[in-house]
């Protein structure tokens, strides 16, 4: 599988779903435009334009990609998982301990072979090359957005692929530096780490907190990886999607007595989307609440940024398992697929977990998303 050559395709057709000539937004209440970008004006030319061009960028190559790649464990279902039992023969623990194994998504890292790594490389390559074809800040605000989203994200995947087996991607480092601050990715010129890409250039443009789910850190702490690639249609809808089950888990929102204990990631964005933290954090967890998740909100006083897991959001736990058991294929057939133990048993905890959602009704999810109807406005669709 390879995945190459990020292609600028022109739409003929205005898209229906959000206007192209949308001004620049106003900077946070609590930061000046450079205090958002570091005090560094260099990254100030990621500014995006009022007028946009109508330009998209296809890519469909990496779409295809996360829909090999990426293995969903369902929606939270509040519980935490248990400790998995010792693989045979050793007292030495292999595979996910964490408590939340069953919450997220995954990406498979351990059956990738030489060739697909190299082709995350080149195709890292490829979205900084776009740039150089086409002013990205010109684009529609949704084209960029998704724009930055997908290369943080194609990047992160890369650079934990080509150092599997890691058992916290955070440990990385790429010329000594940490991964998020590491200067690995150029783009018109300019070097940047996975950190200003979100901190920089997409908190400092955007004003609405659901960007910070389009962001995957490699964590099963963090939000989910999409099974899809980002575009300027389906952006609104995935990330509403992703802010939705991060809120709505463990590793998002945990009530501990009278505190509302939450990801260590909201503490992060607060100086971009949450300056009064308490009162614009619960604001925020409101609009993505269910049920569940309102009655922590309002059986709580206080809030407490603490829930954190750094363990790699991948199906091994990030190490080499020397047990393996050969599976069949669903005519009963042998096949040579060797997956180690820990794997089969999460596997196994997975598909008890997805018969017991069904057991209690808790399936379907209806979203209405790219719909018009008569007086909508034009950018309805638009990320702010």
């Amino acid at each position: 599988m390879s995945f190459k050559n990020a292609r600028i395709r022109r739409s003929h057709a205005k898209p229906a779903f959000f206007g192209l000539a949308l001004a620049c937004l106003a900077s946070s209440p609590t930061l000046a435009q450079g205090e958002r970008t570091g005090g560094d004006p260099s990254f100030a030319t990621f500014t995006p334009y009022d007028d946009a061009i109508d330009h998209t960028i296809d890519y469909s190559l990496w779409d295809e990609a996360m829909r090999n790649l990426v293995i969903s464990m369902g929606p939270s279902l509040r519980e935490t998982a248990g400790s998995p039992p010792p693989s045979f023969g050793t007292r030495r623990q292999y595979g996910h301990t964490s408590r939340y194994r069953l919450e997220g998504t995954r990406i498979m890292f351990s059956f990738l072979d030489a060739d697909v790594i190299e082709s995350f490389g080149e195709y890292r390559r490829d979205l900084e090359e776009t740039a150089d074809k086409v002013d990205i800040q010109s684009l529609s605000r949704n084209e960029q957005l998704a724009y930055w989203i997908n290369l943080h994200n194609v990047a992160m995947i890369e650079q934990i692929a080509e150092n599997w087996p890691v058992r916290q991607p955070r440990e990385l480092e790429v010329n000594g530096v940490p991964i998020d601050d590491a200067r690995f990715i150029m783009v018109e010129g300019i070097a940047l780490s996975p950190r200003d890409i979100r901190e920089r250039i997409v908190y400092a443009n955007w004003r609405n907190p659901k960007v910070m789910y389009g962001f995957w850190r490699g964590e099963i702490g963090g939000p989910s990886i999409q099974r899809e690639a980002y575009n300027a249609d389906n952006i609104s809808r995935l990330l509403d999607k992703s802010a939705r089950d991060f809120v709505n888990s463990l590793r998002g929102t945990q009530k501990q007595g009278n505190t509302l204990q939450v990801s260590e990631l909201f503490e992060e964005a607060a100086p971009y989307y949450f300056p009064n933290f308490e009162a614009d954090l619960r604001a925020h967890l409101t609009e993505y609440a269910d049920e569940d998740t309102q009655a922590l909100l309002e059986a709580t006083s206080d809030v407490e940024a603490n829930v954190k897991e750094y363990d790699i959001a991948d199906l091994a736990g990030g190490l080499r398992e020397p047990t393996y058991q050969n599976i069949q294929d669903a005519s009963g057939t042998q096949r040579s697929f060797r997956i180690p133990q820990s794997m089969t048993a999460l596997l196994a905890q997975r598909e008890q977990k997805f018969q017991r959602i069904i057991r209690e009704g808790r399936t379907g999810t209806v979203t209405f998303s790219n719909i018009d109807l008569p007086g909508d406005p034009d950018d309805k669709g638009e990320v702010e």
